[in-house]
């Protein structure tokens, strides 16, 4: 039987805020590495060190989620999670040194790892095999309030309040989803007596993953700071990485009882989706991260204002991906939100790389109402077509598997961002340099102006040339870094015009009646 009324009401709540908690810790520290860095004495690039920690743990820990839900049973599994994610919240923000601070994020992760795919799973469950289109619009508004909503939370503690409630915020809700999963979440029947001595623990597989996917993450979140394959470490962690994962995927692909059933991928719909949410995945972290640094950095938005302009978009998306669920259900073909989806995105990137340096928070609000569409219109049919056609037991390693992709998207298209525009950087100042030559008579006459306005307020005559040769040079930086950031957005719709072909392989069909009661019946 399926849980009705209340009961599935609170299962509801206490999935999605799960899911939000975890995804906002993605993305709340961000803005606020600079006060962490000055209180715990560290430097900024040591500070990063706790986002890195966080998407390590949590990338490790996503694709596993469906052995150990097997193995200690989903329930038990979901509890402990979320009590470790509120204890080490705890812990980060008590935290008296940088690299207790780095630890504490690392477990931190371990439990939020958990709570995204698991809550996936017990959602859906939670709902009849026809109804779960619509709890796939549910689930997807987690996906895309969280981190979204990171960035702008986390400029408001860090503009009106201490860094250290940033985790301590996730203290009352953490210990509210512990009592509400242990009132209203029940065990599946599975899960009452486990004989864990009838399950192999293949060891070598599962160091294989952590070696493999842990140097993969920290290449993407380290390889720019640290100039890529110029620097030894991401050499050797790029190998770690490959042979880490290539051992893993033969593994798992040989061995009767594996860690992630990777023999699902087999699934035609399965594979497509997975590549399409990766490509989600890094259109809405890759555009997430690029937008708050541009208005920050070129038009002095403060955290707090960066963060308000990215609202309307996570509200166009919010109210969309509840209609979407429902037409879903009642047999709208997924392909076209895909295309939507893929068309908004392509738009959002477009539009944006229009903006001008005196740009206002109003004149974003069209490409962000884009980015809100196209996430919306690809995050729900996706995170349904994953499931679709996948026998109930291979449920939580497809899950596993998508939710991986996604945040591995996300890094992917975080880090090509970042180095991209570091990439255009050079070339445009370059660009830009070479008009600044004093053989042009509007360069000398901007020199001339400035030069006039730097003596009128006191300055000999060398010191204010030299403040006048200065003030080209910064406006020179902020050109050169606005038309970067302008190059990465139009990136994004470039990748996603790439990967158009993907779309066609996706299983257009509504489930039918029949295999749905099928489902139904093997479910429970």
């Amino acid at each position: 039987m399926y849980p009705t009324g209340f009961k599935r009401a609170m299962i509801v709540f206490t999935t999605i805020s799960a899911a939000i908690m975890e995804l906002i810790d993605t993305s709340i520290v961000n803005v606020a590495l600079s006060q962490i860095s000055g209180n715990l004495g560290a430097t900024i690039e040591d500070a990063s060190w706790v986002v890195t920690a966080y998407a390590i743990a949590n990338v490790i820990i996503i694709p596993m989620t469906g052995f150990l839900q097997k193995y200690f049973g989903r329930k038990n599994y979901y509890l402990t999670s979320i009590i470790i994610f509120t204890i080490s919240s705890y812990m980060c923000g008590n935290a008296t040194s940088l690299w207790e601070l780095v630890a504490w994020r690392f477990i931190q992760g371990i439990g939020g790892g958990a709570l995204l795919s698991t809550s996936q799973g017990i959602l859906f469950d939670s709902f009849e095999p026809q109804k779960r289109a619509m709890a796939s619009g549910i689930f997807g508004m987690g996906i895309v309030l969280g981190p979204t909503i990171g960035p702008t939370l986390g400029g408001f503690i860090v503009d009106n309040y201490s860094w250290p409630l940033i985790f301590d915020i996730n203290i009352p809700f953490g210990i509210v989803a512990a009592l509400l999963t242990m009132t209203f979440i029940d065990r599946k029947p599975d899960e009452i007596n486990i004989n864990r001595k009838a399950i192999y623990i293949d060891y070598f597989s599962i160091v294989m993953l952590i070696m493999g996917v842990g140097s993969l993450q920290y290449v993407l979140e380290k390889g720019q700071a640290e100039d890529w394959f110029d620097d030894s470490r991401i050499v050797v962690l790029s190998f770690t990485a490959v042979i880490g994962l290539g051992t893993f995927i033969y593994r798992q692909l040989k061995v009767t009882s594996s860690i992630i059933n990777l023999k699902v991928m087999k699934d035609r719909n399965l594979a497509a989706s997975n590549v399409l949410t990766f490509v989600c995945g890094f259109g809405l972290f890759g555009s997430v991260f690029v937008f708050p640094v541009m208005v920050q950095r070129i038009m002095g938005y403060s955290p707090t204002e960066a963060g308000l302009a990215i609202v309307p978009g996570t509200i166009v998306g919010l109210f969309l991906m509840p209609i979407i669920g429902k037409t879903l259900g009642s047999g709208t073909k997924p392909i076209v939100y895909v295309v939507i989806g893929y068309i908004a995105f392509i738009l959002h990137g477009f539009a944006s790389s229009f903006a001008a340096p005196d740009a206002s928070r109003a004149w974003f609000a069209v490409p962000q109402f884009l980015r809100g569409i196209g996430t919306a219109c690809l995050t729900v049919p996706l995170i349904n077509q994953a499931a679709v056609g996948l026998a109930p037991q291979n449920l939580p390693s497809g899950i596993a598997v998508t939710n991986m992709l996604r945040q591995l998207g996300g890094a992917f298209g975080i880090a090509m961002m970042n180095t991209f525009v570091n990439q255009r950087y050079a070339i445009h100042r370059v660009d830009l340099l070479a008009n600044t030559n004093t053989n042009d008579p509007e360069m000398m006459q901007r020199l001339y102006g400035a030069t006039q306005l730097f003596a009128s307020k006191g300055m000999s005559a060398i010191n204010a040339t030299q403040a006048a040769y200065k003030s080209i040079d910064v406006a020179v930086t902020r050109q050169a870094y606005m038309q970067s950031y302008l190059d990465a957005f139009l990136l994004i719709s470039l990748f996603f015009i790439a990967t158009i072909p993907f779309m066609f392989f996706l299983r257009t069909n509504k489930v039918d009646n029949k295999t749905m009661a099928k489902i139904a019946e093997e479910s429970h």
